[in-house]
């Protein structure tokens, strides 16, 4: 007799958004449709990602950043089994979260911490792999703070953003290898390049595998900020390319490259949605709060 063949239920494509003051994740369809609040109490969340492989989103809690009280949480996709495991106390402020799922990490920017690390899914293993500051003096200096990242795995390179000041046109993209070279630390590694400097106000990172291109949020002034901004990562061309403009202060972009579109958040409270090129925006939310992090996932 042959096998029965269970037939599993198509994915649902799904965004996952962050509400910063009012400390919610609110899941909904790519229009917006469908909306429902799945996690609340989270104390300032900024990143956030899926693994749907495991069923699980983790996201940061930047808390307040004097009190150096952030902390890392993971949940279901549906909100339940919450579970922090990076506590307060061991990153300062985290901002974008990434996940590397081949590799069991997660990484993320800790800005008042002016560095980036990584740990293992369930928290462990807990390790810093840049530097950019430790001293009390070291963090009013804004340069230093680490906001976005992401990873090339092709090349086994990390990108990141050090924002600046606000409107400072101090903006910085770097690039290095994920692994710090031989006999380096974190702080003394010489493998960092600048990707662009003179940016208004660098946000998140997302990265186009396919199309090995670089995308990332400003939130500083116009005509160069409040925009969406991509590049080529091997072929860096002397100026980005910006292909959304009028955001009031972009935060978090999200990318769905098999059917050419992007997401964004801006702290002003609305969600768009564009062709990767720029194309077709649409504002399909408006007025949600202080928005930050956003995920899209197929769930």
């Amino acid at each position: 007799m042959p096998k029965a063949v269970t037939k599993s239920s198509p994915s649902l494509p799904r965004l996952f958004v962050l509400e910063l003051n009012a400390g919610c994740i609110h899941a909904m369809n790519t229009d917006g449709s469908e909306r429902t609040t799945i996690v609340t109490g989270c104390h300032l969340p900024d990143g956030i990602v899926v693994d749907v492989e495991a069923g699980h989103i983790y996201w940061t809690n930047m808390g307040i950043p004097n009190l150096n009280d952030g902390s890392i949480e993971r949940a279901d996709i549906d909100g339940k089994n919450r579970k922090t495991i990076v506590p307060q106390g061991h990153t300062h402020t985290p901002k974008q979260i990434i996940l590397d799922r081949k590799g069991g990490k997660l990484y993320w920017c800790d800005r008042e911490g002016m560095r980036l690390m990584r740990c293992n899914l369930d928290g462990s293993q807990l390790e810093t792999l840049i530097e950019a500051g430790h001293s009390e003096a070291d963090r009013k200096d804004q340069t230093r703070w680490c906001v976005g990242l992401a990873i090339d795995p092709k090349f086994g390179h990390i990108y990141w953003t050090q924002k600046g000041p606000v409107n400072a046109g101090l903006g910085r993209i770097f690039r290095a290898n994920v692994e710090i070279p031989a006999g380096q630390t974190a702080a003394t590694r010489s493998d960092i390049e600048i990707f662009y400097d003179g940016l208004p106000e660098p946000i998140d990172l997302e990265i186009d595998h396919t199309n090995r291109i670089l995308y990332w949020t400003d939130r500083g002034d116009p005509p160069r900020g409040n925009t969406v901004n991509r590049a080529s990562i091997d072929n860096k061309p002397a100026e980005s390319e910006i292909v959304v403009t009028h955001l009031m202060e972009g935060i978090g972009i999200a990318l769905d490259v098999p059917n050419d579109r992007m997401f964004v958040t801006d702290f002003a409270g609305s969600v768009y949605s564009a062709r990767l090129d720029g194309s077709g925006e649409r504002n399909f939310l408006f007025a949600q709060g202080n928005l930050t992090g956003i995920a899209y996932a197929e769930v």
